[in-house]
């Protein structure tokens, strides 16, 4: 593992971001229960004001959370070039000892998960505030795969890493595990499988192969998710027999999608839900190549004079 004065300089560039830990822990009360808004597979997260006024949210690391100064480093790396209205912004970062602290803007409203899986909070949520969420997250993996000067695979995108801010605008968060995908790469390996049942392409489940059509494959989960307010790994029917997938395709292939769609959504436009079930179909896929591109997707979604594919059976998670 990398030294902390070896990541420190690799990140010199990036100085202006570097905050002091003692203004830190002092802002948090010593890292107070209090302050904390949530917890997650790298460490707690703590709301802060700082004594100008301003609101940051600070991810504390936790010493056996697997995220060593390689993921710390690339977080830091990767944001601060990353600029996008479906990006949470980065603030800063912390090095000192056996700490690490990545500092983001705070962002009201949480995460997708403590909302889209509660019954009651998801009830709020309306078909044109989740269709703003899909088509939000859309553009914000639109803009890593093909139009920040990077292109990159965030790896890790599943609902706990989406934040909504007061006006219910998605955010992607924790670029922890991202990676970047040069041009002309068809895939890139890892040894390193973070396993997220339920949002994981089988290319990176069985071989460590991730590329841009991966996180196509997660968001296309998401969208199945955002429409029957389920989620995929802990799905439940009434026969108990089905993943989310399955079950939506079986559905779709059977023209019976009330069966998918939220009790909660009441009205909407049901035309509009079941095309976003189709191309939310149409991005878990096994075959790659049959997955749409971010663009493709954004397009279908916009243009109902775009004649979808008929989608295969999902890929098998196991």
């Amino acid at each position: 593992m990398a030294s902390v004065i070896h990541v420190a300089d690799e990140i010199s560039n990036t100085e202006s971001l570097q905050f002091y830990f003692p203004t830190i822990r002092v802002a948090t009360d010593n890292f107070a229960d209090a302050n904390k808004v949530g917890i997650g597979g790298f460490g707690a997260v703590y709301k802060v004001r700082l004594s100008d006024g301003q609101k940051i949210a600070v991810k504390r690391l936790s010493m056996g959370s697997g995220q060593g100064d390689l993921e710390f480093k690339n977080e830091i790396l990767l944001m601060a070039k990353l600029h996008h209205q479906n990006l949470v912004k980065l603030r800063g970062f912390c090095l000192e000892g056996n700490e690490r602290l990545v500092i983001y803007e705070f962002v009201s409203n949480g995460s997708l998960d403590q909302v889209i899986y509660d019954p009651t909070k998801r009830a709020n949520l309306d078909w044109r505030m989740r269709y703003k969420i899909i088509i939000g997250i859309a553009r914000g993996l639109l803009y890593l795969h093909e139009d920040s000067q990077l292109r990159i695979v965030h790896r890790d995108l599943k609902a706990n890493n989406i934040l909504l801010d007061d006006k219910i605008n998605p955010k992607i968060a924790d670029f922890g595990l991202a990676s970047l995908v040069l041009l002309d790469q068809t895939h890139s390996n890892t040894n390193r499988i973070v396993k997220t049942y339920g949002y994981m392409a089988p290319e990176y489940a069985y071989y460590g192969h991730f590329l841009v059509k991966s996180d196509v494959f997660s968001f296309g989960v998401l969208v199945l998710e955002m429409i029957c307010g389920q989620k995929n790994g802990h799905f439940r029917n009434n026969k108990k027999e089905d993943d989310l997938l399955s079950y939506a395709w079986k559905n779709w292939k059977n023209m019976t999608t009330s069966n998918i769609i939220d009790p909660t959504l009441g009205v909407g436009s049901k035309t509009e839900i079941i095309r976003c079930i189709h191309i939310g179909l149409l991005c878990v896929q096994e075959n790659v190549a049959d997955r749409p591109t971010m663009a493709s997707f954004i397009l279908m979604l916009n243009s109902n004079s775009i004649t979808l594919l008929v989608p295969s059976q999902p890929a098998q998670q196991k």
